[in-house]
């Protein structure tokens, strides 16, 4: 079986839950439309999100299939509230600052959303068998461990870990197709925190990182360039789209090819 594409997620609020799609638009920035476009900030300007406050993961979403509106609730709550996206968020600004206890904000960008690594904004990359193989380390189960990565890409059709190939010891950019789209792989993801909690309730996994850095070390594929590795809490790809690739959309089964 060729690598094809097999999952689509978009995190319409940056930190909320996800949105799994049949395809998605590329924009000129190489970010996919609606990815990360709005995001909570805190009075002084700030990001709030998993990496500065764990009470995030026990606030559920559910988007609307045209993002026209989002419900959210509490883990706890059996009373959701549905509040419209557009023009302004302000109720949900409000629901969120009630929860939050201090004033929130939401900031919408089209162009390029919030990204965590705003030089390679592209979609990020990775496959279902790496996901289940990590799953595997800890006994979670594969929704879990999506849950946990917020990856956008998933490819199928390949082993574990097959999206290593697509950055190089050089670090000059590796150029892959999806469809009719060229991305360049640029480099292994650099993690944080949010993977060490359960992604619904924010416990922590004793030991998470620790393991993982030895895993992966472990099992990082022949060929593979280690240099690109200051540490080995990395895993799946940063992108950009390449400057002279066609602005698309992706769907589900497109062909992948490294070029």
């Amino acid at each position: 079986m060729m690598a094809h594409l097999a999952r689509i997620d978009l995190y319409p609020i940056k930190s909320l839950d996800g949105l799994t799609v049949q395809t998605a638009q590329v924009l000129p920035s190489g970010a996919l439309q609606h990815d990360r476009a709005l995001a909570l900030f805190d009075p002084t300007g700030k990001f709030i999100n998993g990496k500065r406050d764990a009470r995030i993961h026990q606030v559920r979403s559910r988007f609307a299939d045209d993002l026209a509106n989002v419900t959210v609730w509490q883990d706890d709550s059996s009373q959701p509230s549905t509040f419209p996206l557009q023009p302004h968020p302000d109720g949900l600004a409000q629901w969120l600052s009630d929860y939050f206890q201090q004033p929130v904000t939401l900031r919408h960008d089209s162009k390029i959303g919030f990204p965590d690594d705003i030089d390679s904004p592209g979609p990020t990359l990775i496959s279902t068998a790496t996901l289940q193989t990590i799953a595997d380390w800890y006994g979670l189960s594969l929704v879990e461990t999506r849950r946990r990565f917020r990856t956008n890409l998933e490819v199928a059709g390949v082993p574990a870990f097959w999206e290593d190939q697509l950055f190089a010891a050089s670090g000059e950019p590796v150029p892959f197709q999806v469809g009719n789209i060229t991305f360049w792989g640029i480099n292994p993801c650099q993690r944080c925190v949010v993977l060490t909690r359960d992604s619904q309730t924010g416990n922590v996994t004793k030991g998470f990182q620790k393991h993982f850095i030895e895993q992966r070390a472990a099992t990082l594929p022949e060929g593979v360039a280690r240099s690109r590795f200051n540490h080995f809490y990395r895993l799946a790809v940063n992108t950009r789209l390449a400057p002279d690739s066609a602005v698309a959309s992706l769907s589900i089964g497109d062909a992948i090819t490294r070029l």
